[in-house]
């Protein structure tokens, strides 16, 4: 892949984690709410009572969130690409987007022929304040972003003449992000019905491969995690055609994640049509990855158990919680891509095709962790969502990742954690380790971290990405620190992983580097910290 294309793919792809954050909260109080003040379901509450009329608040507040989601991709995908000024791309973005379905909404209306393209199921709908209008979903939405983006970066400083003089600069982003949504909305209007005739054929093609599709979804999933594109592959399949279509309360809804939560809203059985693109995620994240630890464990050095079953005890903590994986999926990574690509992505595969065979239900906001599974599996009851089968195929995948490891490790005298030098403190590797260990200059075992003072680690980190003069943008998604350099062949991994990174990864000019869920934190105090030097 061209590595222009590829640094632009990261950057879309870490914009959409600020929309993403907020889902969480939406799926927790529409989740939990419509378990509770569902008739049908529920005996807690009884209709009309003070506390049922509260839970049914929640619940509203909850579902306007999923409402107005392409809304919310629109701004974060502006906001995570603009390089200065953000909150000038947002709001050009925020109004930008209402601009763009006016114009579709009026297109329709004045030049199309309704009557025809009412045929087409699902093509015309009421959305957001606008009648007999396409919903082009967060697709229009990341659109329109990426388009706000491209316009901020390229106008943001111009000069226009002195008697325009008062429109130069950032006030003149939202009057040509306008500009450009008008020439979009009415793009749309036109070629939307092909756009969304064309990826609905895909869904369906991928629909017609059953089990195997499901298999090959979940192997590129985990394949795509180490170069940070995995965002890039799973959003069309939950937000797009290309995840479905069905009708939910007598309204057509498109995309896995948008059906499953109108499913769940009202309180039908969740299908196991939309739920393949998660389920199969609990399978890895609450059983896999710690079985996988406990291989690592139990081939570990005796001398260095101790420090090794902390270590391990942690991440898969973290990882049956929270679905956090990074730190345990670099270290197989580091020890053998084998490893990684040809048993671990394999198995993950496999987890989704069988709880898709076995009608699973479960979806998820966030993550495949025990919190998302006992608000969208647990909660909601095994009747709607067959939470009990991922249970059961989580145990026997819990001693399929524990053999295979096990036997790989031993097999293959693999250097996962607890198995290297002797000498050496035990850690969770990274794929920098692995790289840095054959240099020819690599000067033995490589040492464990250092206590540093801040000012110390960010100085560290800027070196490590080749100087301060070689850092071009800065910026983070959930666990990584996400950078655009001048010249990536000037990154040293092994200087950034004494940094407490668990693994870098750098492609052309574009960086990754793991430090987990404090990664925000990192990332603010490593800037402020670079406009610090260069005010000196």
């Amino acid at each position: 892949m061209d590595n222009n294309v590829f640094n632009f793919l990261q950057k879309v792809g870490k914009s959409f984690v600020l929309p993403i954050a907020v889902l969480p909260l939406a799926g927790l109080l529409l989740g939990v709410g419509s378990t509770l003040i569902n008739p049908a379901r529920s005996t807690l509450l009884d209709e009309g009572s003070m506390l049922f009329r509260l839970v049914a608040v929640l619940t509203d507040s909850g579902s306007i969130l999923f409402g107005n989601l392409p809304l919310l991709f629109a701004v974060g995908v502006a906001l995570g690409l603009a390089k200065s000024s953000k909150e000038v791309a947002a709001l050009s973005a925020l109004i930008a987007y209402f601009v763009m379905n006016a114009a579709l909404a009026s297109t329709v209306k004045n030049f199309l022929d309704l009557d025809l393209l009412l045929k087409t199921p699902g093509l015309i709908s009421d959305f957001m304040s606008f009648k007999n209008t396409m919903n082009t979903s967060v697709l229009g939405g990341v659109i329109i972003g990426i388009a706000v983006a491209v316009l901020h970066n390229r106008f943001c400083k111009i000069v226009l003449p002195d008697m325009l003089a008062f429109f130069s600069g950032e006030r003149f982003i939202p009057i040509v992000s306008c500009v450009a949504a008008i020439v979009i909305g009415i793009a749309f209007a036109f070629v939307w019905p092909w756009i969304a005739g064309g990826i609905a054929s895909l869904g369906a093609s991928i629909a017609r491969m059953g089990e195997f599709g499901v298999f090959l979804y979940g192997v590129i999933l985990r394949a795509l995690i180490p170069t940070g594109l995995h965002h890039v592959f799973y959003m069309p399949f939950w937000q797009t055609a290309l995840g479905g279509t069905a009708t939910v309360g007598g309204e057509v809804v498109v995309g896995a994640q948008n059906i499953l939560f109108a499913q769940l809203g009202h309180g039908d059985v969740i299908s196991p049509e939309v739920a393949k693109f998660y389920s199969g995620n609990y399978i890895i994240m609450m059983f896999g990855f710690p079985a996988a630890a406990l291989a690592m464990y139990h081939t570990a050095y005796k001398e260095n158990k101790t420090k090794a079953k902390g270590l391990l005890f942690s991440a898969s903590i973290t990882s049956f919680l929270t679905g956090i994986t990074e730190p345990l999926e670099f270290s197989f990574l580091f020890a053998s891509p084998l490893l990684y690509f040809g048993i671990h992505c394999v198995l993950s595969g496999f987890a989704f095709a069988v709880v898709y065979l076995l009608n699973a239900g479960v979806g998820y906001t966030f993550s495949g962790g025990f919190f998302d599974f006992l608000i969208y599996g647990v909660i909601p009851g095994n009747d709607r969502t067959h939470w009990v089968p991922v249970v059961a195929t989580g145990v026997v995948f819990a001693f399929l990742y524990y053999i295979t490891f096990r036997v790989a490790i031993t097999r293959l005298k693999l250097k996962t954690p607890g198995r290297e030098d002797r000498t050496d403190d035990v850690r969770l590797h990274s794929r920098s380790d692995y790289v840095s260990s054959k240099k020819s200059d690599a000067g033995g075992a490589h040492q464990a971290p250092t206590a540093k003072t801040l000012s110390e680690r960010n100085a560290q980190i800027v070196a490590g990405l080749g100087g301060l003069g070689n850092i071009e943008e800065v910026d983070n998604c959930a666990t990584r620190l996400r950078v655009t350099l001048l010249n990536g062949e000037k990154v040293d991994k092994a200087l950034l992983s004494q940094t407490g990174a668990a693994g870098v990864f750098v492609k052309g000019n574009s960086a990754q580097v793991i430090y987990g869920l404090n990664v925000g934190h990192i990332k603010t105090e490593l800037v402020e910290y670079m406009d610090a030097m260069q005010k000196e």
